[in-house]
């Protein structure tokens, strides 16, 4: 059927108003999804704070936590670049656990000793567990990071690599301001949005976080609050009271799904057995910091 050349000028009018709408419909869907580059974090972050009223988040928490945010290349830069994961255990344990870590993982277990023992009567996970992973994590509390918790968070949420997980950690750590555990301006750490002292993520944070003295949970602020913390998720992922922690041992799995590169769970394991002088002394090394 042929048109006059008006009806079909009108047509085409018509079926590029329709594309057009149907193009500026789609616009929040396709930014509510993942992005690899800033263009869209914006459009982005705005259906996230949608998505976050609708799961019951106050919106003074949404804009106090996620007023400020920004994309932050950094953060990816980190994200692709962990090259520490390809070492082999000799070498990552090697560089990890030196003789300045042992030594100083040591005198912390001698001098806090009673509190070792309420949290191993309480939670089942030793000493040198727990001060092995604050070791690793953190060198004992001296570096828990810098990076603001919710721009690193929310700039791996709108990331396609990790969206998914992301999304979840972010909202979250909303829960954890919600639920007045943390103001968002505390909220500072590792470059993947871990917090404290033995880097809990925002879920484990919600569920695994105790206050050694039966107060609030003070993960970043008191060492005692982490450690407790940190033997909790231990005995919630299945420690076993008095059983092993190195490779082929019970408690070897608990440990990694505190962290599932197994090299960096070989290196916690190992860490602890010199500190409960089941491994090779390491004194006689030079004293040299990661």
């Amino acid at each position: 059927m042929r048109f006059a050349r008006g009806a079909r000028s009108a047509l085409r009018t018509v079926f590029l108003a329709l594309a057009a709408a149907a193009a500026i419909g789609a616009g929040p869907a396709r930014a509510a999804q993942c992005g690899n580059d800033p263009d869209g974090f914006e459009n982005w972050l705005a259906a996230f704070k949608q998505e976050a009223a609708r799961a019951g988040v106050p919106g003074g928490v949404i804009e106090a936590a996620l007023g400020d945010v920004s994309y932050d290349e950094n953060v990816i830069s980190h994200d692709r670049g962990q090259r520490a994961f390809h070492q082999s255990f000799e070498q990552f344990s090697h560089r990890m656990v030196n003789a300045y870590r042992v030594k100083k993982g040591r005198a912390l277990l001698q001098r806090n000793a009673a509190m070792f023992r309420v949290i191993e009567q309480r939670y089942g996970v030793p000493g040198a567990v727990l001060v092995a992973i604050w070791g690793l994590e953190t060198d004992f509390g001296a570096g828990t990071g810098k990076f603001p918790t919710f721009s690193a968070l929310a700039t791996l949420a709108y990331d396609c690599r990790r969206s998914d997980q992301f999304r979840v950690e972010l909202l979250d750590a909303l829960k954890v301001v919600q639920r007045g555990d943390l103001e968002p301006s505390q909220m500072r750490g590792a470059w993947a949005g871990e917090i404290g002292q033995t880097q809990f993520m925002p879920s484990a944070y919600l569920k695994y976080a105790v206050g050694l003295g039966g107060g609030a949970a003070d993960l970043i602020g008191n060492a005692g609050d982490a450690l407790a913390s940190t033997a909790n998720f231990l005995r919630g992922h299945g420690w076993q009271r008095g059983q092993g922690w190195d490779e082929g041992a019970p408690n070897f799995a608990v440990l990694l799904e505190w962290n599932k590169a197994r090299v960096y769970s070989k290196t916690i394991a190992l860490f602890a057995d010199k500190l409960a002088g089941l491994g090779e002394d390491q004194a006689d090394q030079p004293d040299e910091q990661q």
